[in-house]
């Protein structure tokens, strides 16, 4: 399928285009996952890995914003102000997520690999347990993206909005309240979700070989729940992480225009004791 078809197919990377830049100075491929194992099985030669757990995310789950930190991440990393940052996962939620931090940093040029680590294999490219040589580079963070996210208060202010729609895009058991995240809630934890939300498993974005789907079977996935182009979308998961790819397709792919992601998402939505909670 033409990439062309999508509202801004420049953020996305063909298998072609990769392959063709894998010794291009100015390019960083970037494997973002929760472990090393996959990468270190094999990578995209010239792949740097990122663990989402503690370079996106602190301890306590919430997100990194701690400038002279991930200055220094992406200086080690070779990633200068000036790259092109193609990042793709072992799974495909991987990958948005580290596009929507790139954002909310500021850079300019990031694009998502159209697939997975699996996709990238199935049509012929190849991996390497080389650890890449990496020269440093001098990274300065501008100016933070806060437009694309949106933190609590906002959150329960858009709660029976007429004009703005919540989307779920956990698991039905989360959504639901069986579990919290990966298991029943503990002590003061709370599970369920924010009320009014709208439940769309964020896989369903995907075909079977985990590229996206089409812009046709995308926008009606969402029309057919409400989620439409005129409304304030925000979007939630555990810890910002799934949520991330609906939000990338939402706002890249169909091309809407007010889309943000709630990070704190249910980590901090379900552990708060005055927040509303519907199951």
């Amino acid at each position: 399928m033409s990439l062309t078809s999508y509202a801004h197919p420049e953020v996305l990377a063909d298998m072609q285009w990769i392959g063709e830049h894998l010794h291009d100075p100015k390019v960083r491929l970037l494997e973002v996952d929760i472990d090393a194992k996959a990468y270190e099985l094999g990578h995209i030669p010239g792949a740097v890995f990122w663990n989402g757990l503690n370079t996106i995310l602190q301890p306590d789950y919430h997100v990194n914003f701690d400038k002279g930190a991930l200055e220094e991440l992406f200086t080690r990393s070779g990633i200068a102000n000036d790259t092109t940052v193609i990042v793709y996962s072992n799974h495909n939620a991987g990958a948005p997520w580290a596009f929507w931090f790139l954002k909310v940093l500021g850079h300019e040029d990031v694009r998502i690999m159209n697939g997975d680590r699996n996709t990238w294999i199935a049509q012929g490219g190849s991996l390497t347990t080389d650890i890449p040589a990496i020269a440093a580079t001098k990274y300065t963070i501008q100016n933070f993206n806060s437009s694309i996210r949106v933190l609590r208060d906002e959150v329960q202010a858009a709660i029976g909005k007429s004009d703005c729609v919540l989307v779920d895009v956990r698991t039905p058991q989360e959504y639901s309240g069986e579990v919290f995240t990966m298991q029943p809630p503990q002590g003061t934890q709370r599970a369920g979700h924010i009320p009014g939300a709208v439940h769309i498993f964020y896989e369903l974005v995907l075909n079977e070989d985990n590229t996206f789907k089409s812009v046709e079977e995308l926008y009606a996935l969402y029309s057919s729940k409400g989620i439409t182009a005129d409304k304030t979308v925000i979007t939630y998961c555990a810890v910002g992480a799934r949520s991330a790819n609906t939000w990338f397709v939402l706002k890249y792919l169909l091309g809407y225009e007010n889309v943000r992601n709630y990070d704190g998402s249910w980590n901090e939505w379900g552990n708060l004791s005055d927040t509303p909670v519907e199951k």
